[in-house]
């Protein structure tokens, strides 16, 4: 479907890059011709997913809740490069809990991370690459929250933010020429179900319309189909990759 330099000498900067969806993702753009920056928070998982990804991948720590260390990222990727083509918000994180069991830093945590850090790194890559390039595209990785998310509130409501900042930022920068949207995974067979305890997803499958859980790739080609030139006219939108999860079945048992 790609030509194998569908993205030759374009930048590319995927935070949440170290491993699972962003590393498949990075992975995707690197096989195209792409020139990626992958950024997470510890340098030793970057340090690795680099040596995995080859010379056509650069690592760099960023916590995306810091808005001076956003900002210096940004910049340097600018200053090397000359120029950031694509943006894809992945990084974030969040836990299963009952809403009555979140405590207040929980719930501030997550909500920092997964809304306000996508928001501080998109209003970076406008202010210092996309807004004087007059060119840019993010596409930021969220959830399935097509019917809430219960069972994790706080992350339900950090997603919906971004699905919601998704198309006001869509239609405000579109006189730049930057497009923006959304991919919502749902089950995804990544290092992100570590964190979740095996019970929670015991009989998952049955609950999900093609009966499996997807694959990081899975995720990956539409990222690079928005990416793309094939993607040109579309803004504002969020596509599920959910196998039909959205649609039919609870998530797990409350």
């Amino acid at each position: 479907m790609f030509q194998q330099d569908l993205f030759k000498d374009q930048v590319v900067l995927v935070t949440g890059g170290g491993s699972g969806i962003g590393f498949s993702i990075a992975q995707q753009f690197i096989n195209y011709g792409a020139k990626v920056i992958i950024a997470s928070r510890k340098w030793e998982k970057i340090e690795k997913a680099v040596g995995q990804l080859g010379s056509n991948c650069k690592g760099m720590v960023l916590d995306i809740r810091q808005t001076e260390q956003v900002e210096e990222v940004i910049k340097s990727i600018v200053n090397e490069y000359g120029k950031l083509d694509v943006l894809v918000n992945n990084a974030g994180g969040q836990f299963p809990s009952a809403a009555e069991n979140i405590s207040i830093n929980g719930w501030n945590a997550v909500i920092n991370n997964n809304l306000n850090g996508t928001f501080y790194v998109s209003r970076a890559a406008f202010l210092h690459a996309f807004q004087k390039q007059n060119s840019g595209n993010i596409i930021n990785i969220i959830a399935n929250i097509y019917r809430g998310f219960p069972g994790m509130s706080h992350t339900g409501a950090a997603r919906a933010g971004v699905d919601n900042l998704t198309k006001s930022l869509a239609v405000e920068w579109s006189r730049f020429q930057i497009r923006v949207n959304a991919i919502a995974p749902g089950i995804i067979n990544s290092s992100g179900l570590d964190q979740y305890p095996p019970q929670l997803l015991n009989n998952i499958n049955a609950n999900i319309p093609l009966k499996r859980t997807g694959t990081c790739e899975e995720v990956a080609y539409p990222v690079l189909f928005l990416a793309s030139p094939m993607g040109s006219y579309i803004t504002g939108e969020t596509i599920y990759v959910d196998g039909g999860m959205r649609l039919w079945g609870d998530l797990w048992e409350m």
